[in-house]
């Protein structure tokens, strides 16, 4: 291990660190670092950071769940509803950000061997662990507080989102530190967030499972390809394994294999749903698996935004490639094409789009 990216194997600065995220100082007095002079936005920045509001975006991955639900039920869509998304993504934001401090405060020690993430505010020793603590409960009391005054469905899904969280995170279960399980628990955020999408307009049903399992499988195909990027950026598997527990088992070899395994699976789902619901969803498809390759494109490149997916806006191209197949897939859900039904030789599904062209 290169001695310059562990600064943690120093006891200076292991037990500046420990001052600082305490509060005290080696003689008991408070830290030299907790009364110095700022603002108090200083001061909380640490704190905001680790809540990690440039991840909300991820958010956006309910607009399936909500869009899902009108093409089911068109009748219910009304101006009440756009108050209630609105309310429903400040609550799952709230949750979400509940889990990235649990997840800051517990990575920390192993964040000190990333040559990036050391530099986070809680290895960095900026941060208040009593204070962070309480941040954690604090924003997931705020979050479920405001999802159950939405609905009980939508509660019930917050409440696994968060409880997902914990179990990614939290010892003894901590199931970030296990191959293959890291990928699937964490990715699972994927159709939990669908449902909240889907809950905000309708509680009497649920979305297609075939669908939602898909929508859990493209999910694990991004989490994969992620620890693939990071793997590689780092280069030596000792280093890998130091950082993230699961990287003493991976490689580049098993996290490629897996890659293709969750893309597979994504896709035969993403067919059944097609197949048995919308068939003009099939017109799709090639950009669907462009978008695939094109994400495992930026993967491969050196510092690849895929380590890091609030980064991912630098990368144009593929940005404007998702708004694209976005915008046609949602737009194909509004679509009759009745020649398709006669050239694959399937029986039009029961439920009728918005608009027939």
């Amino acid at each position: 291990m290169n001695p310059l990216l562990d600064s943690s194997q120093d006891p200076v600065v292991s037990r500046a660190r420990s001052d600082v995220a305490t509060g005290v100082a080696a003689d008991g007095g408070p830290s030299p670092d907790a009364d110095r002079p700022g603002g108090i936005l200083t001061r909380l920045g640490p704190y905001v950071q680790i809540a990690r509001p440039d991840h909300w975006f991820k958010n956006v991955f309910m607009a399936l769940g909500v869009v899902l639900a009108y093409f089911y039920h068109p009748h219910l869509l009304g101006v009440y509803t756009f108050a209630a998304l609105a309310w429903a993504l400040a609550a799952t934001c709230l949750v979400a950000s509940s889990n990235y401090v649990i997840n800051e405060i517990l990575d920390a020690p192993t964040d000190r061997n990333h040559p990036v993430k050391c530099r986070r505010p809680i290895p960095a020793g900026r941060v208040n662990l009593r204070v962070a603590y309480a941040e954690w409960l604090l924003l997931a009391a705020m979050g479920l507080g405001m999802a159950a005054a939405l609905n009980w469905p939508f509660f019930f899904v917050a409440l696994a989102f968060w409880v997902m969280g914990v179990v990614y995170n939290v010892p003894p279960v901590r199931t970030k530190e296990l191959p293959y399980v890291d990928v699937l628990s964490e990715s699972i955020n994927n159709p939990l967030r669908l449902l909240l999408g889907w809950f905000v307009v309708t509680q009497v049903a649920v979305p297609p499972v075939s669908l939602t399992v898909s929508y859990w499988m493209i999910g694990a195909f991004f989490m994969a390809t992620k620890r693939f990027s990071e793997y590689r950026e780092i280069g030596q598997a000792e280093t890998a394994g130091t950082y993230r527990n699961s990287f003493r088992y991976y490689d580049e070899g098993k996290l490629i294999v897996s890659m293709f395994f969750y893309a597979t699976a994504a896709a035969l789902l993403l067919g059944v749903f097609i197949i048995r619901y919308h068939l003009e969803l099939i017109l799709s498809i090639p950009l669907i698996a462009g978008f695939f390759s094109y994400y495992m494109h930026v993967a491969l490149k050196k510092e690849s935004a895929a380590q890091a997916p609030e980064r991912l806006y630098q990368e144009r191209g593929l940005m404007a490639y998702l708004v694209l197949c976005v915008v046609v897939f949602m737009a194909l859900m509004f679509v009759n094409i009745p020649v398709l039904y006669d050239l694959f030789n399937v029986a039009p599904p029961e439920v009728s789009p918005l608009w027939r062209f």
